[in-house]
């Protein structure tokens, strides 16, 4: 069964309730952004909610090589594994807002591969060689819990064909349209043939989604976050060549004129999301039309969906109607 995600920001004061009602409303797991100038701090958010829930799973979606050392990352989720019991994800990126608003771009390929596997030498209990010095976390290993899984965030091929080979999960961040995912899926498939990797893999997408009966609301609720990931594929080594010419025009004046207003409803880069454009990247429309859509993409081959409930600072009220319509008509859709 595809597992469902929700994904939020670790708000201070709302992170603990936010947690509880992802596992009341019936999602798999919720996740945490870890962007320091923009939420609180995801573990400690995750840890609190791992002693109030009971199977919900926990993942940061996503952190960076940027703002954490590899040993500190590790210890990190680590501890979020053994409060929770085994429930704990890494959700890793190049990098985004967090390394922005400290005046840094998203790291290269290359970094984020070597700080990857560092992680990951960590979290298996190996010996890590950090500049020339052997280094281990005892702890960890000593924990006696599953290794915690890795998952990456990927747009452009080369990020996907290195998380299909080396992390536990794959989540590409393509938008909603068919095409665009089914790509990503076969770069990751292809990838793992020609590598000979055969151990298990569990594929994703992330998908900015509301849910409401009146569309126009549902527009407006899911505009901010969308201008966010439709910027990934307008980035270096994104894949802003299999956009449609309509779609590329879209992601290439978001690119252009993307502002320091991250996800919110006011950053200038959202006066580019036309009405088609947010209708064909994002999920949005009457819940049983979100219900279609979510299937429709299911049905290529998604384990997991990681869903960015669209939120609107001038209709506060939006998001909490979207959401209910979640809860009561599109999960159970999902299930059944």
């Amino acid at each position: 069964m595809t597992e469902v995600w929700t994904a939020s920001v670790n708000r201070p004061g709302f992170g603990l309730a936010d947690g509880i009602e992802a596992e009341r409303a019936g999602f798999d797991g919720v996740s945490f952004g870890d962007t320091q100038h923009l939420s609180a701090d995801p573990y400690c958010g995750l840890a609190v909610v791992a002693r109030a829930t009971e199977r919900l799973r926990l993942m940061v979606g996503v952190t960076n090589p940027g703002t954490r050392h590899p040993a500190v990352t590790a210890a990190a989720i680590a501890t979020v594994q053994v409060e929770s019991g085994g429930r704990a994800v890494l959700g890793l990126g190049r990098g985004d807002s967090a390394l922005a608003y400290i005046g840094l771009p998203p790291v290269s390929v290359k970094e984020f591969v070597d700080y990857t596997d560092r992680v990951q030498g960590y979290l298996r209990g190996e010996v890590v060689e950090t500049g020339g010095f052997p280094s281990e976390i005892p702890w960890i290993a000593a924990s006696g819990l599953p290794k915690v899984p890795v998952d990456v965030a990927a747009t452009g091929p080369k990020m996907i064909g290195y998380g299909a080979c080396f992390a536990e999960r794959l989540t590409v961040n393509m938008g909603a349209e068919p095409e665009r995912v089914a790509w990503a899926l076969e770069v990751a498939r292809a990838a793992r043939e020609a590598a000979g990797v055969t151990t298990p893999l569990a594929l994703g997408a992330y998908l900015v989604v509301a849910a409401h009966d009146d569309r126009a609301t549902a527009r407006d609720l899911a505009r901010a976050c969308l201008g966010v990931y439709a910027r990934f594929s307008g980035l270096p080594g994104g894949t802003a060549e299999l956009l449609t010419p309509e779609d590329k025009l879209v992601v290439d004046a978001v690119t252009a004129d993307y502002d320091r207003n991250y996800g919110r409803g006011w950053g200038r880069h959202v006066n580019h999301l036309d009405e088609d454009f947010v209708d064909r990247f994002g999920v949005v429309g009457t819940p049983a039309e979100c219900l279609a859509r979510l299937k429709e993409l299911v049905a290529l081959g998604l384990d997991h969906l990681v869903l960015v409930e669209g939120r609107d600072a001038n209709r506060p009220e939006g998001w909490g109607e979207s959401h209910a319509a979640l809860a009561a008509e599109v999960l159970p859709g999902l299930r059944s």
